[in-house]
């Protein structure tokens, strides 16, 4: 049986905690949008597990969104369909229900990932979609020097790839995903051209790694980035950044078909 929170959240973070405010900072890209786009093809009925508040749902498929949390579900946009309260582990749906689904941002919240991406191929019938992160490149990015504690809870947290391409069985393909300079998904690698912006608490309690390290470790990396910004440090190490449009991190879309 999988353990949730009173908010109902399933995995190792509680969203009834982090999760206010979570939709006004993680606003869907459309430039990663399209990615996903095209890994679901032509699909009509699409299950999105571990929906949050329904990024990327978009209206040319018919959504089925499942989400634990309470405090996710309660910040969907009224015109999305309301999340069934379920988890990726038990999916209350039929063999073959749907054309596609999707899952976001979401597997290394999963308590068991291998049974949740199996209960996903059980109820599809065609493509898939995982969008993840490499967690052999997580630590690639220049916020390790600034918050290695976070960055080192990433890398832990995030399934290794073939883990994910195990459970899912059939044929799968990965591919990178570019991440745009000005990308309104403020995921920790979406700030890599614009490091101010991470000195927002707000900004870093909508990245779920932020919430397993302490106050202290959080004061260290405000005052040891605010440092760096105002000697120049961080400019001269890694301000060719700021004007690259795209950034390659460890950002993964993994397209799984039986």
């Amino acid at each position: 049986m999988v353990m949730r929170t009173q908010d109902g959240s399933a995995g190792d973070v509680d969203y009834g905690a982090i999760g206010r405010g979570y939709a006004s900072y993680r606003r869907p890209d459309e430039r990663i949008a399209q990615f996903i786009a095209e890994a679901l093809g032509d699909a009509r009925n699409v299950l999105n597990v571990g929906a949050g508040t329904g990024s990327y749902e978009s209206a040319a498929h018919t959504i089925t969104a499942v989400e634990p949390s309470l405090a996710m579900r309660a910040q969907r946009p009224a015109e999305l369909a309301t999340a069934v309260d379920a988890v990726a582990e038990d999916l209350p749906f039929a063999d073959k229900q749907f054309d596609a689904a999707m899952t976001l941002f979401s597997v290394h919240q999963w308590s068991d990932v291998a049974a949740g991406l199996r209960e996903m191929r059980r109820v599809t019938r065609g493509p898939v979609v995982v969008l993840t992160c490499d967690p052999t490149r997580v630590r690639d990015f220049w916020l390790y020097e600034y918050a290695p504690e976070v960055l080192d809870t990433e890398a832990r947290r995030h399934p290794p790839l073939h883990h994910l391409t195990s459970a899912l069985g059939g044929t799968t393909t990965i591919q990178f995903v570019p991440i745009p300079l000005d990308c309104t998904d403020g995921f920790n690698e979406a700030y890599y051209g614009r490091p101010e912006l991470l000195l927002d608490p707000a900004a870093r309690q909508a990245c779920s790694a932020w919430s397993f390290i302490g106050d202290q470790a959080r004061e260290d990396f405000d005052t040891s980035l605010r440092c760096a910004l105002g000697s120049g440090a961080w400019d001269g190490a890694f301000g060719h950044l700021r004007g690259r449009p795209a950034y390659t991190g460890s950002l993964m879309l993994l397209r799984s078909t039986a």
